[in-house]
């Protein structure tokens, strides 16, 4: 899963992911670890399930939480405003970002 989402940084596709409360599209920024070496990925959701009802807004998922990823076959243009590559919540380390 690591392979996929470093990939869709790395050439700009979008992806769906199952992540609870269900299915979303994102546009993949920066994975990383936290502090306690969780694997992250900071997004953008372009649509989809929400549990704060924000649908279409920036999300930091838990890499470990995801349930299945998808290649959307749609690429995004680059970073979205308010995008940070010093992602403050990847204090473990950065993997990958655009």
């Amino acid at each position: 899963m690591t392979d996929s989402i470093k990939t869709s940084i790395d050439s700009k596709k979008r992806l769906w992911i199952d992540y609870p409360p269900g299915r979303r599209l994102i546009e993949p920024h920066v994975l990383g670890f936290s502090r306690a070496s969780s694997k992250l990925l900071r997004a953008f959701q372009v649509e989809g399930a929400s549990s704060s009802g924000e649908h279409e807004n920036w999300k930091l998922f838990t890499v470990d939480k995801v349930q299945g990823i998808e290649d959307s076959g749609q690429t995004f243009n680059g970073p979205r405003p308010g995008y940070n590559p010093d992602d403050s919540a990847m204090k473990g380390g950065i993997i990958s970002r655009l």
